[in-house]
């Protein structure tokens, strides 16, 4: 099998698994230049499964000083319940490596460059303006006349109000879409799956901003 070897200037690091496979997913479906096991040594950029939003916060000063040819970092982290405090911590992360960074997150996602001309990206899930994760960013390419999202909903919706869920609420988000694909063609489909497989569509708002994210601030 080939391997994929990371981009010798230009990272995209994210949290885990899911966000590895969603990402490229939906790079090959727009025709992105990313590297992949199609394409283990071209691409415009390589994507890094940092395994964990702790050891991602880690790794950005080490990679933007761990080599003088990095040149560009994106970096893709949930929001969970805390966009603003996760948002704050970034901004005093970023100012520390010489980036000029505003108060508020744009919507379209962070690119700036600091005085090493070095790039950064900033992208929090699900779109830079709400609470949530990767699960609401999936949630958002549902179809908009799926006949089956608003039954998961209700469905969900009876099982919390007989307190009858296992799942926290703060997850609710994993068990829609998870409980959706579970009910498609093919129940053992994942997140990146669906994008391939077009359970999920690509021409929602919040992805072209994402994949506009990516190519400006990979180009």
């Amino acid at each position: 099998m080939a391997r994929i070897t990371d981009h010798p200037t230009s990272r995209l690091l994210v949290e885990g698994k899911d966000d590895f496979h969603v990402i490229h997913a939906l790079c090959n479906r727009l025709h992105i230049s990313v590297r992949n096991l199609e394409n283990p040594t071209g691409g415009d950029f390589s994507v890094v499964d940092c395994n964990g939003k702790d050891n991602l916060i880690e790794q950005i000063p080490i990679q933007l000083k761990s080599s003088a040819n990095i040149k560009t970092i994106g970096l893709i982290v949930d929001a969970d319940s805390e966009l603003q405090n996760r948002w704050t911590s970034l901004k005093g992360l970023l100012t520390a490596q010489g980036f000029s960074i505003p108060d508020k997150l744009p919507r379209k996602g962070l690119i700036a460059t600091n005085t090493d001309s070095k790039r950064i990206g900033v992208w929090i899930m699900p779109n830079n303006n709400l609470n949530g994760m990767l699960e609401d960013f999936i949630s958002f390419l549902v179809p908009k006349h799926d006949d089956l999202f608003p039954i998961v909903n209700s469905t969900l919706q009876n099982i919390e109000d007989q307190q009858l869920n296992k799942y926290s609420l703060i997850h609710r988000p994993k068990a829609v879409i998870h409980t959706w694909l579970s009910w498609q063609a093919e129940p053992e489909t994942t997140m990146a799956q669906s994008i391939t497989k077009r359970y999920l569509t690509t021409d929602e708002d919040t992805c072209l901003q994402l994949t506009n994210w990516l190519t400006e601030l990979f180009s």
